[in-house]
């Protein structure tokens, strides 16, 4: 007889009656589907842009060389974000969807690795649970449609942690994957250094484990080789901390979000049942989100840091954590029907999204956001007449010109001394309080764009006072309004 040589793969599954079926499709392909799902779900959200995507945007447009210039300004921790976002509107042109498309791929990449590393741990129920978990996560749903770098940063976080999940498992030391893991931690690094907090929570899962020595000898090089790649960066940052100076202090109420998400974590723990011998969902998820936030935490009783988003990657722990008490709910029920056991995680997944829906419908609305950059340009250009200046208070609200130019075509900012391009900054460089009230004087129409209402405050600046005082004492308004956390107004000139 001739020998059949068996063939490599999934094993088919015999059904009763001799029957074989098809192979199941991995554990990960679903959340990562449902994840993209949400994320091209009301994409556009309106077709708005807030100040923080403007940045991302505005930066986007100029040349490597202007973006270049202005990172030794402002910004360089953005720096590997705005080269990539910049390749991507060179290829493809600017628009809301290229701006945020990138989000989509890399929060359902972060899915998809905590539905791996659930069902490497603990099963396809816990790793499908985690995995469809993660993407429901509002604080994830916010940022699977931002054009921000903290989605790439879950994702190169997810990857790594597969990664060391994958060489505890199997224990072998390959210098290849930790090579792998050691780029991920540096890509990370280089998105956001502040992801560099993943190392400690990683350093307790070794611990947890039990790991051999050549296991924590390849650990150590390959994170000292990530964190010495990325410490041009922090260190340079550092000259430029006065961005992060809106940030305010820390206090108790700021700590009730972390102190839940560790709670419900604890109350999984308390679920999670590994076998003998095998490392856990618990030593895995548990580090990964209590280690970031009491880590940012304690950096932030120094210096004022803490801003949730800064560590959106730990919230990976939290959808494994969320795995593990669906999982002992699948097994729970299983015990008395093997039928039903089968419909918890689509029923379970079916309620969050109906609770959670209000949530997910205002994450995907203009208002979820403190602004929109594009609703003033457009009101802009339906007010302007040829020959009326434009006038910008704080200055920084010059990204609506930015991101909308041909909005502007035909105004003169009459504030402006250098373009934001020219002098390497976000906002450009504006002139001397004297000469904006000279040139204003000189005008019988002036448009201004500011914030509305909870959302503007005094003036901080010289300048900004100026334009305002001069706007009272010789102009009167004769149009204004407020539109998605911006206001725009025309003042003419009074007569003697």
């Amino acid at each position: 007889m001739r020998r059949i040589r068996p063939v490599r793969g999934r094993p088919s599954v015999t059904k009763p009656g001799g029957l074989r079926s098809r192979p199941c499709a991995p554990v990960w392909l679903v959340p990562f589907l449902w994840t993209v799902a949400l994320g091209l779900w009301g994409l556009s959200r309106e077709d708005s842009v807030w100040r923080d995507e403007a940045a991302t945007w505005q930066v986007a447009l100029r040349s490597t060389g202007d973006i270049t210039r202005m990172l030794e300004h402002v910004d360089v921790v953005h720096s590997l974000s705005y080269l990539f976002m910049h390749a991507l509107f060179e290829c493809f042109g600017p628009s809301t969807t290229v701006l945020r498309l990138p989000s989509v791929p890399a929060v359902a990449v972060g899915a998809a690795c905590v539905a791996e590393i659930g069902r490497r741990l603990s099963g396809s129920a816990v790793g499908l649970g985690g995995g469809l978990a993660f993407g429901l996560i509002p604080s994830v749903q916010f940022h699977l449609q931002e054009g921000r770098p903290y989605a790439l940063v879950a994702a190169g976080s997810g990857l790594s942690t597969l990664l060391l999940v994958a060489m505890l498992q199997e224990r072998r030391n390959r210098w290849g994957h930790w090579t792998a893991y050691g780029c991920a931690v540096l890509v990370c690094a280089l998105l956001n250094w502040l992801s560099l907090l993943i190392l400690p929570a990683h350093l307790a899962t070794l611990a947890r484990a039990r790991a051999g020595r050549g296991t924590w000898v390849r650990w150590t090089a390959a994170s000292a080789a990530a964190t010495a790649g990325a410490a041009p960066l922090v260190l340079f940052s550092r000259t430029q901390s006065g961005q992060v100076s809106w940030i305010p202090p820390l206090t108790w109420h700021v700590l009730i979000g972390p102190a839940v998400l560790l709670a419900l974590a604890g109350a999984g723990a308390l679920l999670d049942r590994p076998r003998a011998g095998r490392l856990s969902v618990t030593a895995v998820g548990l580090p990964l989100l209590a280690v970031p936030q009491l880590g940012l935490v304690g950096i932030s009783l120094f210096k004022p840091l803490f801003v949730d988003r800064y560590v959106l990657f730990s919230l990976l722990g939290t959808a494994l954590m969320a795995g593990v008490v669906l999982g002992a709910l699948v097994e729970a029920v299983r015990r008395r029907s093997r039928s039903a056991a089968r419909r918890v995680l689509p029923c379970a997944v079916a309620v969050a999204s109906v609770v959670l829906l209000p949530q997910s419908l205002a994450k995907r609305s203009p208002q979820s956001r403190v602004d929109d950059v594009l609703a003033p340009a457009a009101q802009v250009e339906r007010w302007k007449r040829p020959g009326d200046a434009v006038l910008f208070v704080p200055a920084a609200r010059r990204d609506t010109w930015s991101v909308s130019p041909e909005a502007f075509a035909g105004l003169r900012d009459i504030a402006l001394k250098e373009t934001p391009e020219r002098s390497g900054t976000l906002k450009g460089v504006e002139w001397d309080a004297a000469r904006i009230r000279t040139e204003m004087l000189a005008r019988q129409r002036v448009i201004l764009v500011t914030d509305a209402g909870d959302a503007s405050g005094p003036a901080v600046s010289a300048r900004d006072g100026a334009k305002l005082s001069t706007l009272r004492e010789h102009f009167r308004p004769v149009a204004d309004e407020q539109v998605r956390g911006r206001r725009v107004t025309v003042y003419e000139r009074r007569t003697p």
